[in-house]
């Protein structure tokens, strides 16, 4: 099929909220009906997996022949075009019943975000954005803050789920505290990269994300004009870093992490 953004972010709109009205509907049992991955507070649930085969076997209908990554059921980047799914991210605030967590579809070219759907199940918001055609909440467009003091910067950050790692990562945490305004980790790497697309965070870090954590929520934060740097990108921050925040404080935030130790998380 012809490769054009605005069509892409149509299909992840309505593949999304339908994804996004399922896992809403399936909330209450979720406390039940869960499992544990890499770790014990690793978790997924019943929906996760719902979530997903929705995500798989619609795209199958309204983009066939096009592959799909996602979370739970894996699945190999191509050349071309390829769909990256997170059928819930932030599954743990799912569970505890803390309206945080996203359904989140994102096409990728080359492994190139060019189009993406962030749906919130329990508000209903929906976060979009294309390549070149802008970020936006709701149809609102949205801009990053113009943010230009460290001293003043909302930072978001998250954990990883090994202890070993998160205690390390406290560490740097704490110590970054003591240069920015103030720190927030609410659980959903989409909707914080969509955060600081419009605002509500200055800029945000975190390690070892996978790329369904981020293909939405980053497209959405460079279109609204942010600084983004994806894992790979920048080794001064560590292999796995994933970086975003307005261009006004991103170079000190950037020299900032590196000083207190992000890289050695």
């Amino acid at each position: 099929m012809p490769l054009d953004p605005g069509a892409l972010v149509d299909v992840a709109v309505l593949v999304g909220r339908e994804a996004s009205d399922l896992v809403q509907s399936m909330r209450a049992a979720a406390v039940s009906d869960f499992d544990t991955k890499s770790t014990i507070t690793d978790v997924v649930t019943a929906a996760d997996r719902a979530s997903e085969q929705l995500v798989r076997r619609r795209l199958a209908e309204l983009r066939p022949g096009e592959p799909v990554v996602g979370e739970e059921e894996g699945g190999d980047e191509v050349d071309g075009l390829t769909w990256v799914v997170d059928p819930i991210d932030g599954t743990v605030n799912y569970l505890y019943g803390i309206p945080h967590y996203s359904v989140s579809i994102a096409a990728q070219v080359d492994g190139v975000s060019v189009a993406a759907a962030v749906v919130e199940p329990a508000s209903g918001r929906v976060w979009t954005a294309w390549q070149g055609g802008g970020a936006w909440l709701d149809g609102r467009r949205l801009a990053v803050s113009d943010q230009t003091r460290l001293d003043l910067t909302l930072l978001g950050y998250g954990f990883a789920y090994r202890a070993d790692r998160r205690k390390r990562q406290a560490e740097t945490w704490a110590s970054m505290a003591t240069v920015v305004r103030d720190i927030r980790r609410a659980g959903a790497a989409s909707l914080d990269l969509c955060a600081v697309a419009a605002g509500r965070l200055d800029a945000y870090a975190e390690h070892t994300l996978g790329r369904w954590d981020w293909a939405g929520g980053a497209l959405v934060a460079r279109e609204a004009g942010a600084v983004v740097y994806l894992p790979g990108e920048t080794p001064e921050l560590g292999a796995d870093a994933t970086f975003a925040a307005a261009p006004g404080i991103a170079d000190a935030l950037f020299a900032a992490l590196v000083e207190h130790g992000f890289s050695k998380v």
